[in-house]
């Protein structure tokens, strides 16, 4: 039985799965878990939402906080996991394995900015969806993660692509290495071409602005973005603003400021979901209420 077959019986139940994944088109020998949630109304022709979760390698809680949106729009939702065992470090997940450990480059296959497109492929394949084109979240590590995604990978799978909080960024640049910009790993001027012509969501939680702590990147390029993740967010699209003026095209990235939050993974969550499926940012008193948390 092919993955695309197993894949679609495990996800035929409604409700909660954890389904192991070995890559066996990228990397093999780094095994994955696919934490699912499967809502009471979903078909093969709606949304399905990848959901990529922060540093604690935490997919099982990343899925749930979509549960509440999975249910009322009946969305599929699947959170690849890149446990802490076999992905250690920032280097093998929020920087995509992009570079073996000596800096050589390793196989475009294996990074793991692959890994949701392959998703969608298999998922199709199956029979699960029949839709084209995924929507894409990811928080904190994830949203490190899904910004280097969208700068190196062919964008007609996504739908739309939400990062949220950051812990810094890749600079949309040639003229500095990987991961300070993206140099050096094989893209040319159209991929920053392409990376700035599509909507980038990128969400800013107002409140996210501590100046240290061990889940606050210190390493220069990082630093030199700004004192906090909310400064840094809008350096990052200053960056992609500059860049688009120099190559004269249009820059499409979206900065969405987000009033009482915090490094809240669940909270981004939700507005990430309101955004996209109702077309409104929640109400202050709503994140108000939700201010005040922290979830990696």
């Amino acid at each position: 039985m092919s993955f695309s077959d197993t894949l679609a019986a495990a996800l035929a139940p409604l409700g909660r799965q954890a389904i192991p994944f070995i890559d066996e088109a990228g990397d093999p020998s780094r095994p994955l878990v696919l934490h699912t949630y499967r809502p009471d109304g979903f078909t093969e022709d709606s949304p399905v939402v990848i959901v990529q979760h922060g540093m604690n390698r935490n997919g099982d809680e990343y899925r749930d906080f979509w549960i509440p949106a999975a249910d009322a729009h009946k969305l599929l939702i699947v959170a690849p996991t890149f446990g802490h065992a076999e992905y250690p470090g920032a280097e093998t997940y929020n920087n995509g394995h992009v570079l073996a450990t000596n800096g050589s480059l390793r196989p475009r296959h294996q990074w793991g900015y692959e890994v949701p497109a392959r998703l969608l492929a298999l998922l199709r394949q199956g029979g699960v969806t029949r839709r084209d084109r995924m929507h894409f979240f990811g928080h904190s590590a994830g949203g490190q993660f899904g910004h280097r995604m969208a700068a190196t990978q062919d964008l007609s799978p996504f739908e739309a692509i939400a990062v949220g909080n950051p812990g810094w960024y890749s600079l949309p640049t040639l003229d500095q290495p990987f991961p300070d910009g993206l140099g050096g790993i094989g893209l040319e001027e159209e991929a920053l071409r392409r990376l700035l012509d599509f909507p980038l969501l990128i969400l800013a939680g107002e409140q996210d602005i501590e100046t240290s702590g061990p889940s606050l990147p210190a390493n220069p390029a990082a630093v030199a973005q700004g004192p906090h993740r909310y400064a840094r967010a809008g350096n990052y699209l200053a960056a992609g603003r500059a860049a688009a003026e120099r190559l004269g095209v249009a820059c499409r990235w979206r900065l969405q400021s987000v009033p009482h939050i915090g490094h809240d993974g669940a909270a981004m969550s939700r507005v990430a979901a309101s955004l996209w499926f109702e077309g409104i940012l929640p109400a202050d008193s709503v994140l108000a209420e939700w201010g005040g948390q922290s979830s990696l």
